[in-house]
């Protein structure tokens, strides 16, 4: 559901990436063990928390970019385990430069955007309307 048509998601990010990371440490925090989890899980059943938690930690932002996007084309303020649009906040905290190399990415994301404006005050929507624009206007430079 969105990403690349090269890629086929019944993957998980480490078949994909060939990159096999094994357990997490021992001493390892919740948020470390739930993305070594995610890495196993084909990327098409990565739900909204999912890709919520591994954008936020800037995990494999090539696969999973596409696949958050095509999320929030359908539902611009999809929603994880915290609010309306925390997805959306996730995506627009990917660094600058992957969207320099992902010019029809950025555009999509723009269109986002102005989808979202259209909405208007997102607290009617139990959305925080402050915490997605304040990320919005960072994301727009």
């Amino acid at each position: 559901m969105g990403t690349s048509p090269d890629v086929d998601e019944s993957l998980t990010l480490e078949q994909i990436e060939d990159r096999h990371w094994g357990n997490p440490p021992a001493d390892a925090t919740r948020l470390i063990k739930t993305v070594y989890e995610l890495r196993h899980k084909p990327i098409g059943s990565l739900d909204v928390e999912d890709l919520r938690v591994l954008l936020l930690q800037q995990e494999s932002p090539d696969v999973l970019v596409p696949l958050a996007l095509a999320h929030l084309e359908q539902n611009p303020l999809a929603e994880g385990d915290f609010y309306p649009g925390d997805l959306l906040t996730a995506v627009l905290k990917i660094p600058q430069a992957y969207w320099q190399q992902h010019p029809d990415q950025h555009r999509r994301a723009s269109a986002l955007i102005g989808a979202v404006e259209a909405l208007g005050n997102l607290d009617e929507h139990d959305a925080p309307h402050d915490t997605i624009w304040q990320q919005i206007n960072t994301f727009r430079g």
